[in-house]
């Protein structure tokens, strides 16, 4: 049984004993906690938290325990049932809510959930805030509403609608483009959500030809819900066998948009942000924004125009930050996640399907050709892991010293470039390990750089 307590929400297995494992008890700690923080940043107001789950096994449990504990508190929820996280970062504004709960572990397995944490802006609690939120939980002081001052439960259905209403109204979401291009689409959405939202998207884009796998949001995901190649293999082999022009696939909760070409052949999960940004780019020129863990071929159509790129430390509330401060018109994480701020700061699945497939119908190419149209980059993912008794931040800091005459980034761990190679160095918080991600012109590349300095690190040690 595994509990995990983040700023950015708490994340568990279903069952097992209280504070080791997501049980009802843990869940209805955390809710309170979060409610009680809402209560404290918004006193004297009568308060609305729109809620939403992907469609786990687990997630109409969940949602009752957290809704019930909501309304304990005096709080009114908006209950959007079965939904996307997009769908609710997009309902908290709308609603002029005082914040949000997306139930869903992402793309982990079935036996997780969560409880993803939303500010009044429909965005990630800061890190401060989340903090403060953990006390909360953990002090034992939380005072609920007397019978007459109970929250009011309202269902909300109306938002996958609105949530694709907004997508169409974008500017350079080019409906007629791709209604003229007839593309043949499969989906697969992995028994989830996404089997509601993303044929329905698909519907009202003008898309006419859509292949369903695996789109009854069950909660059963027939395969790891993570949208990796050695994940979608059904995928690869139905968009062969139907002579379909692209294949699309996303997370449980539909935050994280991966590709496939026509051929089979996996676009790449790096590259989703890359076309879609080159597309923004053409239109609305302006500066770029990823995590430090992502491609360098971002950085390379970007700055290619004159305009500015910037990296960001790994996580999305990170990358919101960072895009803020640049007010840029793109930005994202190479897992697949989407950011356009033309539509709200949060990853989001649906306006990256609607920008890819403008950018394609624009295009006139196959899936294949706009891929090998980019910077051709793989990046190798390992670790190290070391005995709890040896100093990572030291480690790290040698690192750093020993490549001072590289470009060297220390926002989050260390990423060093070298040409157009790079290796980032991060410590896990949770435990003794260096994640090393590098990045080359191809797998083996990658791979011998990584071996480079995990034997530097090695000989430190």
């Amino acid at each position: 049984m595994t509990l995990i307590k983040s700023i950015s929400g708490i994340r568990g297995t279903i069952g097992g004993k209280v504070n080791q494992g997501l049980t009802p008890i843990d869940t209805v700690k955390f809710a309170a906690a979060y409610g009680t923080w809402l209560k404290m940043k918004n006193e004297e107001q009568r308060l609305k938290v729109v809620i939403g789950r992907d469609a786990r096994i687990s997630g109409q449990m969940i949602a009752d325990l957290v809704i019930s504990t909501l309304v304990g508190l005096g709080i009114d929820v908006i209950d959007l049932g079965l939904s996307t996280t997009p769908t609710v970062e997009i309902a908290v504004p709308m609603e002029h809510a005082h914040g949000g709960i997306i139930l869903t572990a992402s793309h982990n397995p079935k036996q997780w959930n969560a409880l993803k944490l939303l500010n009044e802006k429909g965005e990630f609690i800061s890190g401060a805030d989340g903090e403060e939120m953990l006390k909360i939980a953990e002090q034992d002081t939380i005072e609920f509403a007397e019978v007459d001052d109970l929250g009011k439960v309202t269902k909300d259905d109306t938002y996958l609608q609105k949530h694709i209403q907004a997508v169409l109204d974008l500017p350079l979401v080019d409906k007629d483009a791709i209604a003229a291009a007839d593309f043949s689409v499969v989906v697969d959405a992995v028994n989830s959500t996404g089997g509601i939202f993303v044929p329905a998207l698909l519907e009202a884009l003008g898309v006419r030809k859509i292949t369903k796998m695996y789109c009854e949001p069950t909660g059963h995901f027939p395969h790891n819900p993570e949208p990796l190649p050695e994940h979608l293999t059904d995928l690869s082999d139905k968009i062969r066998t139907t002579g379909a022009d692209v294949g699309i696939t996303v997370d449980p909760d539909v935050d994280r948009l991966a590709l496939v070409c026509e051929d089979g052949s996996m676009f790449g999960e790096e590259y989703t942000l890359v076309a879609v940004a080159d597309y923004v780019l053409t239109h609305t020129p302006g500066s770029t924004v990823s995590n430090l863990s992502s491609t360098r071929a971002l950085r390379d159509i970007t700055e290619a125009r004159g305009l500015t790129y910037a990296a960001s430390a790994v996580g999305e509330v990170n990358v919101v930050a960072k895009m803020k401060e640049l007010d840029a018109v793109i930005g994202g994480e190479g897992n697949g996640g989407i950011i356009y701020p033309d539509l709200h700061y949060g990853r989001d699945s649906l306006v990256g399907i609607a920008l890819f497939l403008s950018h394609l119908a624009h295009k006139k190419m196959k899936v294949s050709e706009l891929r090998d149209s980019y910077p051709k980059y793989t990046i190798s993912k390992n670790k190290i892991e070391l005995t709890p008794d040896i100093d990572v931040d030291q480690l790290l800091m040698y690192m750093t010293l020993n490549y001072a005459h590289e470009e060297v980034d220390t926002t989050d761990g260390v990423k060093i470039y070298i040409g157009k190679e790079w290796v980032h160095l991060r410590k896990s918080n949770t435990e003794p390990i260096i994640r090393i991600y590098s990045e080359s012109e191809n797998e083996q590349k990658a791979n011998e750089l990584a071996e480079r300095i995990i034997r530097e690190i090695k000989a430190l040690i």
